[in-house]
């Protein structure tokens, strides 16, 4: 789809990480070699964006050094607009490292002190003429986890989206690794709650804020209405509920899982596509569905999802929307 040439369709900020992986089936400790990749919530977003016909900006920070060289360039190799990243000469890239063991693949982070971690108030400051140019400003549950900076930076991008009208998409992600759910809690309920469109996991819902939440329908009643919230169940499906009226529900079609890293950044990805575009609110999670496959019969965090862009870009054609 066009964006208007002073901004984006969507804006996705957060932190994106290099990423080392032992060859399929090798652990860590064994192998004599990684292969080098790049990952990030947002930036997955962004590039899955991308794929499908969206203009789509990532910002964040990274390190002025190699790595933050090859995640930058990786990100853009997508089609994805990076000029909002800055390089900070006194803090370095964040890593992390996979592991697969045979009872689930292991993530080992190494990202204290990064560039990313120093993302603050002032970065969403300098952020917020491009948030409110755009028609949708995405966050993560990551990000804030990473420092008190970080927290108070997504609190105050919210704001200036809320200020400029722009929709603000915030997708919990809530990583234990980063913080219990009991430090997670009340920062991700009050982010949840600022933002106009929300993605959740009905097992986070009830590891952050209680197993008392037995249903989607909870779910919304502790958020409270939005624009639209989205509450997945895993292999189940997935329910979107708009304002105060019903759910709709659409069952997830069955997927061989090879690895379910970046499934529910493409969710996302997918539902936000469907929703710039109009489409109802069913086909949203069907096409969220069908983006999320893609990841979960891939290894890499981002499968090429340029595969489905044509019937989306059919559907502007009957519907006499210009595509990108």
């Amino acid at each position: 789809m066009e964006a208007e040439t002073t901004g984006h369709e969507v804006l996705c900020a957060g932190e994106s990480m290099v990423l080392l992986a032992a060859p399929a089936g090798v652990r860590l400790a064994q192998a004599r070699g990684v292969e080098l990749r790049v990952a990030g919530a947002e930036s997955t977003v962004a590039r899955y964006l991308a794929d499908l016909g969206h203009a789509a900006a990532w910002a964040s920070r990274v390190g002025d050094d190699p790595l933050g060289e090859r995640v930058v360039a990786d990100i853009a190799a997508s089609g994805v607009d990076v000029r909002y990243v800055e390089r900070d000469p006194d803090a370095p890239t964040s890593v992390y490292f996979k592991d697969p063991a045979p009872d689930g693949t292991r993530v080992y982070y190494y990202r204290s002190g990064s560039a990313a971690a120093r993302i603050g108030a002032d970065y969403a400051e300098r952020l917020a003429p491009t948030v409110a140019r755009s028609r949708v400003l995405h966050l993560s549950g990551v990000t804030p986890a990473l420092s008190a900076d970080c927290a108070d930076a997504s609190r105050a991008l919210f704001a200036h989206a809320r200020a400029a009208g722009t929709l603000s998409s915030f997708d919990v992600n809530h990583r234990p690794a980063l913080w219990s759910p009991g430090a997670a809690a009340g920062p991700l309920l009050e982010l949840a709650r600022a933002a106009d469109l929300v993605f959740v996991g009905l097992d986070e819902a009830q590891r952050v804020w209680g197993d008392g939440l037995r249903s989607a329908a909870d779910v919304r009643a502790l958020i409270g209405p939005r624009e639209a919230l989205v509450v997945k169940n895993a292999e189940v499906g997935a329910t979107l509920f708009e304002g105060e009226g019903p759910g709709v529900f659409v069952p997830a079609p069955p997927v061989e899982v090879v690895e379910p890293v970046g499934a529910g950044d493409a969710f996302a990805a997918g539902v936000l596509a469907a929703r710039l575009r109009g489409l109802p609110v069913g086909e949203q999670l069907a096409l969220g569905h069908r983006v999320a496959g893609l990841a979960l019969r891939s290894v890499e965090d981002h499968a090429d999802a340029t595969v489905l862009r044509a019937g989306l870009d059919e559907h502007d054609r009957l519907e006499g929307r210009a595509t990108r």
